[in-house]
């Protein structure tokens, strides 16, 4: 476990255990858990689960990822993410199928640890993150359209009471988290004064036991594999790349470092002890991290207890939980969708400033995403877009100039940028083979040769030339380019 200097243990044993810290990260840990509860609820409902399987998984997965786990004080449980990835699986063919999924999609995410896929975080533009966030924040809320359609009229003051509650609260205190606030101000309510409106009870049973181990009951076939591998392998996806990137900003906010690759496996044990809890997966939870780190927690001490915490609360108080209006679980999501979204990446200054490339990756992210409800496809989407919009730009940045010599017997070409299969293409009709003189010298000394493509423009421009009896000379490469060319030259046309 990585730590700041100031919680290293100076004795040996873990810092943790400091009176001092524990206590911070046992208060950070009830925190996070009294925030988990109604968005654990929130999510299973999203999922079309009882609300006990978002639970039991936001229980299991605090609780693994703290022994597993590669960034401490992150907080995984249910996510909105996960739930949307699963929800057609589980309406279609049952939550045993989506437990198999879950325990599939984290074997997938430890091979994908093993094949470095942490290490290609590096490759997703910023551009494509903001969609993928935005997209999120859309598909939450939704999400929880279906809530307020042909309901009692009672449950529109009562969302718009809670938002009040959510959004004025934290400019007086930040003491107590809003949305337990507004949770508790309109379940008194509503119990009190008797007013019949759907509530979390009326959405399933909620857990009164502890979870209990069990293999998913599905057919061991391979038409199960075909069926619940797509969902696993978007769940995969998601799951990591919302916890990397989750991970990545906690490594901002606390300036430390972690093992992302760690991380990822983590992030697969906790999914596969999840799904044999009967829990629906989940990942990194950016809104209840932030809550812990803000808190001050810096170990997995807080993760833990967190866990711990939610699953005695639930349990013990049931009950009471199975009271509370939709009306305020809606509006928690709401909340949890407008803050979530990047308001700043629709704002008319930064359009503007903002290279169209860019908004037009992040645009196609958010649209393929919210058609397919499927954030996996929307980001791989996202990539394809920003690497063809990438080549497209950097093909453009390609030049060649070419001079004459004194006595008019040798044409030097100079080649100017990157040379790959979308700026080598057109490389071949910059030349005038026709009207050259006897002596030609191509000079990359300011280029680059990135692949086949380029060296296969550079052999048919030099069989051109020869045709004619020019001699023609190619100069300047750097050693990358040049070993290249050395292997590649004159073996790519098959000898026509």
């Amino acid at each position: 476990m990585s730590l700041p200097a100031a919680l290293r243990p100076k004795l040996g044993r873990p810092a943790w255990l400091s009176p001092r810290i524990l206590r911070t990260e046992a208060l950070s840990g009830l925190v996070v858990a009294l925030a988990l509860i109604p968005e654990a609820v929130s999510f299973s409902i999203i999922a079309g689960v009882d609300p006990r399987v978002g639970l039991f998984a936001s229980f299991t997965m605090a609780v693994a990822i703290a022994f597993t786990g590669g960034r401490p004080a992150m907080i995984s449980a249910a996510t909105g993410a996960i739930a949307l990835v699963v929800a057609p699986l589980a309406r279609e063919y049952g939550v045993e199928y989506l437990f198999a999924a879950v325990v599939l999609g984290g074997l997938l995410q430890v091979l994908l640890a093993g094949a470095g896929v942490a290490r290609l975080m590096r490759f997703l533009p910023r551009s494509v993150m903001v969609g993928f966030v935005n997209a999120l924040a859309i598909l939450i809320f939704t999400a929880q359209l279906p809530y307020l359609i042909d309901v009692p009229w009672l449950v529109y003051p009562l969302l718009a009471v809670g938002l009040a509650i959510m959004v004025g609260l934290p400019k007086l205190t930040k003491a107590v988290p809003a949305p337990l606030v507004a949770i508790v101000v309109l379940t008194v309510f509503t119990v009190t004064a008797g007013i019949a409106v759907p509530t979390v009870g009326d959405q399933g049973e909620l857990p009164n036991s502890l979870p209990i181990l069990g293999v998913p009951a599905v057919p061991f076939t391979l038409e199960t594999l075909t069926i619940i591998a797509p969902y696993a392998f978007a769940m995969a996806l998601v799951g990591l790349m919302e916890s990397l990137m989750t991970a990545k900003l906690v490594d901002d906010i606390t300036d430390t470092h972690s093992d992302k690759t760690r991380e990822s496996w983590g992030q697969g044990i906790a999914n596969i002890v999840t799904g044999f809890f009967g829990g629906m997966g989940g990942c990194a939870m950016i809104g209840q991290t932030m809550i812990n780190v803000k808190s001050g927690a810096r170990t997995r001490a807080s993760t833990f207890l967190a866990g711990v915490f939610l699953l005695i609360l639930v349990v013990a108080l049931g009950q009471i939980v199975g009271l509370i209006p939709m009306a305020a679980l809606v509006g928690v999501m709401i909340m949890v969708s407008v803050g979530t979204f990047d308001w700043h990446s629709i704002h008319p200054k930064t359009l503007v400033r903002m290279p169209k490339s860019e908004t037009t990756v992040m645009v196609a992210t958010v649209a393929v995403t919210v058609a397919t409800h499927n954030l996996a496809i929307g980001v791989v989407v996202g990539v394809l877009v920003a690497m063809v919009l990438f080549a497209r730009r950097v093909a453009h940045l390609v030049s060649v100039d070419s001079v004459l010599d004194p006595e008019g017997t040798t044409k030097i070409y100079h080649v100017t940028g990157q040379l790959f299969f979308a700026s080598s293409n057109d490389l071949v009709f910059q030349f005038d083979y026709a009207n050259d003189p006897s002596n030609v010298v191509i000079d990359l000394s300011d280029a680059h040769v990135w692949d086949a493509s380029t060296v296969a423009s550079l052999d048919a421009i030099t069989t051109k030339y020869e045709a004619r009896g020019t001699t023609v000379t190619i100069t300047g490469m750097n050693d990358d380019s040049e070993k290249r060319h050395a292997t590649l030259a004159g073996s790519l046309t098959g000898g026509h």
